[in-house]
């Protein structure tokens, strides 16, 4: 079967198997590592995690193939940007777009199909609009990190068919620190693009008061990314070859000499430097009964874009005497910056029908700009809310859950030659319900979400509204202690988002001419879900697989005409179809001098297809896992290899991505034992440098991974 990945520090994250309970309260700041003991214990561990649509309700079965990523586990595969920070789970890609922006991708689905979460609310930032923008989320502060498949998130919008991605930091303290206060500090250092970072956080208990101040920063910067093997693709090395034998036999030897240059360009990616900065402060008041708190965070990025060997940016040609054709393209690069403000109130009585009512909400305000050498290009902007409103139900014989309402704004500008996408307000409510009911060996579980969507444009004189419901339900039996199977069933309904309904202009970084649909439908879905999760003493198993049926799926596809130097893409609509399947295990090999060995495996497959067009583009090929590790009190050694196949189920429009496989090798050591979380780590990752490349990325044929990367870290916890 499967073997591999690990539940223990040192190793990568198991799913939560089972839940926490309802009563318990987000935990401070674990007293033990998930590490704690051997790494049967550590997946108890992260069973008992809570996620963000469980802390009402216990064993939610509709969260098949929750995945949390923390302690030891996120020091070791944190990176920049969130979606390669969890590339490494099961079910989970990233767009790599480059190292200043890469978003996760769930079970194939990216952009508007996911949801990017902070503490339960969204980012408030424009990465679903682009694939070359960043989530404005930074991992270097992230106590831990939540990845849940399945329709129960539903509970953020109709939207999220392919899951979502929550980020805990503790910006809002939760609890009053044990002794007083609390700080964690993290730095570390990499090769592969002389990396260097620190993030720090304190909370501090303001006396006897009740109110706890959390300050925190973060700092980050790196070079160029140096990769294994060539730069370009073997299509494009090719194509460059091809370039180089024509100008020759044309008798242009330096336009010769600079293609092979190109096809034979290896190292460092041009314009992929970055330098990322954020702080924030909160303060809360906490009682037994009630806490309420706020928080301001600003996040600063400023990444390079690299460009496509070959791919004209002439923004102003045709557009008067500045527009030279031929003209050296200057590097492009993107400022970010996004000012946030959050707020947190949760009442528990101690009595009634109620067991607690929460408010959560944010607002932000977000530009960037895009420079072309030191000119500016265009400028997006971005002002958003979001505020979710529950009232948790006591658990009563059996039955339990959660309802509320959900409100969000966004009021979204770009202006500049690539302003694709024209000024537009979103405004969205919702109304949400799940009821879980146990009945002694079978688990039932049902939830129901309505949404109004309005997406207008005055530009355009554009209105439109839609009204959606979704559902899900579920049902699962223990068939022993511990080992559980179960169904899942669901129904969502998605409205178009802006970019899909309005789009009409260069977007470069896909290189193409978008041009969206003003009268599309509907976007709906049926998915289901069957999965077996074994929980031993000494090993551990889930398997999940999954299927989604889509009428009206939104998609762009070529159409042969071309506009300003760049292929038209247009949004249309036909039925699809997506399948895949994910499976996770680990198990204790045996228990030597002091070491608890266990091997781990994760695997994960996605197949999907528009009817009557073909594959679905950037769809993740098979990946396999598989780790063997070393545990003990104070050290942690692991050694993994990752094999992801070639794609060669492509679109129309994209080229095939090799396969590769990767070796990646860690040591972890905790001076003060597992009961402490400072840990000095050293790992090893593409030990040998291959040449790697993900088939989700826009970019992936010129900006494949990095190669051969040494890195060292420390986090110190006090």
């Amino acid at each position: 079967m499967l073997a591999i990945l690990l539940a223990s520090a040192a190793g990568l994250t198991t799913p939560a198997l089972a839940q926490s309970p309802a009563s318990q309260p987000p935990p401070q700041r674990p007293t033990t590592t998930p590490a704690a003991a051997d790494a049967h214990s550590t997946h108890a561990g992260h069973e008992d995690e809570i996620v963000v649509t469980g802390r009402y309700v216990q064993n939610l079965d509709l969260l098949a193939g929750t995945s949390v990523l923390d302690g030891a586990d996120l020091q070791r595969d944190i990176r920049g940007q969130l979606g390669d920070t969890l590339a490494k789970l099961p079910g989970v890609s990233a767009t790599s777009f480059s190292p200043g922006a890469s978003r996760p991708v769930l079970r194939g689905f990216q952009g508007e199909r996911i949801r990017v979460l902070t503490d339960g609310i969204g980012s408030i930032d424009v990465s679903n609009t682009s694939a070359d923008h960043a989530v404005t989320i930074d991992p270097l502060t992230a106590e831990r990190i939540e990845v849940l498949h399945g329709p129960a998130v539903l509970l953020f919008g109709g939207q999220a068919i392919g899951g979502a991605v929550n980020v805990i930091d503790r910006r809002i303290p939760h609890v009053v620190p044990e002794g007083g206060y609390h700080v964690d500090v993290l730095g570390s250092l990499s090769s592969a693009a002389d990396e260097r970072s620190v993030g720090a956080g304190a909370d501090i208990a303001l006396g006897q008061s009740g109110f706890v101040a959390h300050l925190d920063g973060s700092w980050r910067k790196s070079d160029d990314l140096r990769t294994g093997g060539y730069l370009l693709s073997p299509q494009l090395r090719a194509e460059q070859l091809e370039i180089a034998e024509e100008e020759l036999a044309e008798g242009h030897p330096e336009e010769a000499v600079e293609a092979l240059a190109l096809a034979d360009q290896r190292g460092r990616i041009p314009n992929s430097q970055t330098e990322q900065k954020g702080f924030g402060a909160g303060l809360s008041f906490i009682r037994d009964t009630f806490e309420i708190g706020g928080s301001v965070g600003r996040f600063e990025s400023v990444y390079g874009v690299p460009a496509r060997p070959g791919a004209e940016h002439h923004h102003g040609e045709g557009e008067g005497e500045d527009a030279e054709e031929g003209a050296e393209e200057a590097p492009v690069s993107i400022d970010l910056k996004q000012t946030r403000y959050d707020l947190r109130a949760e009442y528990s009585p101690d009595a009634g029908f109620l067991e607690k009512i929460r408010f959560r909400g944010a607002t932000a305000k977000y530009r960037h700009t895009e420079f072309e050498g030191d000119e500016v290009g265009t400028v997006f902007r971005n002002k958003g809310l979001e505020a979710r409103f529950e009232l948790v139900q006591r658990d009563r014989n059996g039955w339990r859950g959660a309802s509320g309402a959900q409100y969000f704004r966004r009021n979204f500008q770009a202006v500049g030659a690539e302003a694709f996408l024209p000024a537009n307000k979103t405004n969205s409510f919702g109304l949400f319900t799940l009821q879980e009911f146990t009945l002694g060996k079978v688990g039932l579980e049902g939830s129901l979400r309505y949404d109004s969507t309005q997406v207008e444009s005055d530009i355009l004189d554009f209105d439109r509204s839609f009204s959606a419901i979704s559902g899900a339900a579920g049902a699962s039996y223990a068939i022993a202690p511990q080992a559980k199977l179960g169904i899942n069933l669901s129904r969502t309904t998605r409205a178009p988002s802006a970019e899909e309904l309005l789009s009409n202009g260069p977007h470069i970084a896909t290189q193409a001419f978008e041009v969206g649909d003003p009268d599309l439908r509907k976007e709906r879905s049926v998915g289901a879900e069957a999965y077996v999760r074994l929980d031993r003493r000494d090993w551990k198993l889930s398997l999940t697989g999954f299927a989604n049926w889509f009428d009206d799926f939104i998609y762009d596809d070529a159409t042969g005409a071309e506009e300003d130097g760049l292929p038209v893409f247009q949004y249309f609509q036909r039925d699809a179809t997506y399948y895949g399947v994910e499976a996770q295990a680990s198990a204790t090999l045996t228990r030597i001098g002091g070491f608890t060995i266990v091997g781990d495996a994760v695997a994960d497959y996605v197949r999907a297809t528009i009817k009557g067009v073909g594959p679905v583009p950037r769809i993740p090929p098979f990946r396999l896992l598989a780790g063997l590790e070393a545990q003990s009190t104070n050290w942690d050694g692991r050694v993994e290899v990752e094999r992801v196949a070639g794609q060669d189920r492509t679109a129309a429009f994209e080229l095939p991505t090799e396969g590769f496989t990767m070796v990646n090798a860690s040591i972890a050591w905790r001076p003060w034992g597992k009961n402490r979380e400072t840990a000095i780590m050293l790992s090893a990752n593409n030990i040998f440098d291959v040449e790697a490349r993900r088939h989700a990325s826009f970019t992936k044929d010129f900006v494949p991974l990095a190669g051969r990367d040494i890195r060292l870290s420390a986090r110190f916890s006090f």
